[in-house]
């Protein structure tokens, strides 16, 4: 066995490179993250906005078929199901890189209780699907004027 010399600042060096390594983890996108399976359930990004009287909800869904998709409406939440499939004829053994997820995808939003939920718009296009949720027409702000005695 063979006597090694301590040095602090070794150690101080060994801690610095850990704590590096750990940041540029944390703070890279969530993309390289990913581990290497990357087959069960996922959730799709979205984005919620308000504009005029709707609400609109866009979702990523790429490659998927309007056909392999599900909007509901459970109580006050929305809930979009479907799954993204892997592509046909292509063997796991031959992937070189796979940062796609595939497999089932389930994604809940809870709705504001002034949503017409009879009156609801989804359209699937280009791997984005918008949902837009009108709003009842007594919760719609409106202007009282008052006047002055």
């Amino acid at each position: 066995m063979s006597i090694v010399k301590w040095s602090p600042l070794k150690e101080i060096e060994e801690i610095r490179k850990e704590m590096d390594r750990l940041f540029e983890e944390f703070l890279s996108p969530v993309r390289r993250r990913r581990p290497i399976s990357t087959e069960g359930i996922i959730s799709p990004n979205i984005d919620i906005f308000e504009k005029e009287n709707v609400i609109v909800i866009l979702a990523e869904l790429p490659g998927v078929k309007k056909e392999e998709v599900e909007v509901t409406i459970s109580d006050d939440r929305l809930i979009i199901k479907g799954e993204i499939k892997k592509p046909e004829g292509i063997k796991e053994e031959n992937f070189i890189l796979n940062e796609r997820s595939y497999g089932t995808f389930t994604r809940t939003v809870n709705l504001p209780n002034d949503i017409d939920k009879s009156n609801i718009k989804a359209a699937l296009k280009d791997g984005l699907l918008e949902i837009v949720l009108s709003r009842k027409a007594e919760a719609k702000p409106r202007e009282i004027r008052v006047s002055l005695e």
